[in-house]
């Protein structure tokens, strides 16, 4: 079951660290990054239901 309550130790550390890792790239390597990023934790995860509902929260959210 996907959490979707908060539960990072550090919010403000690890937004912090993310903006850190997107500093001085191009957009495109900003994109690069933000999808090697997924893959990485999608393979962390490692479970299809999670990741299946994790894509569909995430494109309900999505603003067209």
């Amino acid at each position: 079951m996907l959490i979707t309550e908060p539960n990072l130790d550090a919010p403000d550390d690890f937004y912090e660290a993310l903006i850190d890792a997107h500093r001085d790239l191009s957009t495109p390597q900003s994109e690069q990054l933000n999808a090697k990023l997924v893959l990485l934790l999608a393979n962390h995860i490692g479970r299809l239901d999670v990741l299946k509902e994790a894509l569909a929260a995430a494109r309900a959210n999505t603003i067209t």
